[in-house]
This record gives C-alpha cells, structure tokens and sequence, in this order.
C-alpha cells in the first residue's frame, strides 16, 4: 500500500538552540520509502542520524540567528503489510523470549505496568490465548476510556488515564502498553502518520510482541490500521516525541496529511471473532 505524508512545522526562534526532530518514515524491510524531500526556510544546519537503541531517523536543526523557521517535509511510502492467524497462539515464558524484546517489559516513565499488575490480571489474566488478550484489554480500552482532546497532558501517565478513564491516542497506547507488559507480553510504543484520521495530526498506538512478531493495535479505533505509516518506536512517548526544542523556541503550527496513492484502499479493522493480527515489522 503506498500512502504520501506531508508535515509543515513552523517555530519561533527566541534564542540560539537546537531541535531535534523525529518525523521521517522509517526505513525497514516492510517499509520502503520511495521518495522524500526536505525542505528549511530559511536554510539551517541540519544532521540527519539514527538513534541507536530503535533505528528511528532523526534530524538535529542547530539555530543560531535565525527568528522563524518552516520546516516542510513530504514523502511515498510503500508498505508491504501481513496478516498472522494466531488462533493457536499460546503464552511464550519470559526465558524462552527474545533478549532484545526485555527492554518492553519493563515499566517505563508513562507506562507504570507495575502499578497495574492487580488489575490487569484480575481483568485479562484469565484469557488463555495472547493475542485475545491484547485485543480484549484494548477493547476495553476503547469502551472505558473516552477520546477526549485536552483532557490530559505531557505528565499524563497509563496510570493517570486508568483513573480519569479520559485521554488522547497517546494515553490510550500508554495504557494498552502497560496492561500488556504487566501480563508480561512486551509492548511498545508506536507514533506515524495516519490516513483517515480526522483532524488529521501524528498518531500513536502500539504494538505487542505475539509470537516472535509485533503486532499493532490502536485502542482509538480511529484510523484503519493498515492506513499507518511508522515514524517510531521507544518504550513510551519519550523515545518517540516529534519534536524535542533546546533553547527559548516555540512552536507555532503544525500541519500533517496522510493520503493514498493507489484507489484500491481496503480499510482494516481488528473484528472480535478472528484472530487476524497485522505486523508492520
């Protein structure tokens, strides 16, 4: 499936500083980006990199004179998706799982899965089949929590959201990656562009890891879930932020598109009854 994305961010440069930006697709196996641009007004130093622990492609603006800045980016991507029967899926034990998936099990600074240890295993524990359980606690998540713009913000943790049952698609990825890590299924963060998404903006959901695969989700239910385009993925937010400002900057707009390509878009969607997943990997 080939989608193009566009973001047109704007900042209001008070001091020297540096922004660190996180909004290229990812390049992987299953993802191919088949053309991009970038384009600074005015022109600044920029360094594109790849943060070591998840791959995600970074860009560092270093500003010194400069009072406004626009940043534009555009890109095609082709996504190469797959549909897993898990079915016969059952529970891996923590020793018999990948070392390089450990760093998902653990609690993180927005994903506190050892505060909800009691009340995810009370609620989803009894599930036997793993990829059940990951689609019934994010029904639930769905069902209990309401979307609600403004309700929360930066220190808002899956915690908080448990409590108020009231977030926006990051706490809903924070709390469906808390309850999976605390009924030990790792669990990370997911952010990209999405197509359908209405007002369109970066979206976040997650994905667990389900039988040597990983698996995405979205307890928003507001995008198809094969309309998504991976930007990156971390622990939590923190690891993936869009944008992360050093210096008196500001940001002032930021506008964002996901469309398709092709005129053949099959829209996606998890149904109870199946136990299709969808990897992104």
């Amino acid at each position: 499936m080939k989608l193009a994305i566009s973001a047109e961010l704007k900042y209001t440069i008070n001091s020297p500083g540096t922004i660190i930006l996180n909004i290229h697709a990812l390049r992987s196996q299953k993802q191919t980006v088949l053309e991009e641009a970038l384009v600074l007004e005015p022109w600044v130093k920029v360094e594109e990199f790849t943060s070591g622990a998840y791959e995600n492609r970074l860009i560092r603006l270093e500003l010194s004179d400069v009072k406004n800045l626009s940043i534009s980016y555009k890109a095609v991507v082709d996504n190469s998706l797959r549909q897993i029967d898990y079915s016969n899926l059952t529970e891996v034990p923590v020793g018999s799982l990948e070392p390089s998936v450990f760093w998902y099990l653990y609690p993180s600074r927005y994903c506190q899965s050892d505060k909800l240890y009691r009340f995810a295993n009370n609620k989803f524990g009894h599930i036997k089949n793993p990829f059940l359980k990951v689609l019934t606690l994010t029904n639930w998540i769905h069902s209990h929590v309401e979307y609600l713009s403004g309700s929360t913000n930066s220190q808002t943790s899956a915690y908080d959201t448990v409590t108020e049952l009231a977030g926006v698609c990051r706490d809903f990825a924070h709390l469906g990656i808390a309850l999976c890590r605390a009924l030990t299924i790792p669990a990370r963060y997911f952010t990209g562009y999405a197509y359908k998404l209405k007002p369109q903006d970066f979206h976040a959901c997650f994905e667990a890891y389900l039988g040597n695969e990983w698996i995405l989700f979205d307890a928003t239910k507001l995008v198809p879930l094969n309309g998504l385009v991976k930007i990156a993925t971390g622990r939590d937010a923190a690891d993936s932020a869009v944008a992360n400002l050093f210096g008196n900057i500001q940001g002032q707009d930021i506008q964002v598109s996901c469309n398709t390509v092709e005129n053949d878009f099959d829209p996606f969607y998890y149904e109870p009854s199946k136990f299709l997943g969808l990897t992104y990997e």
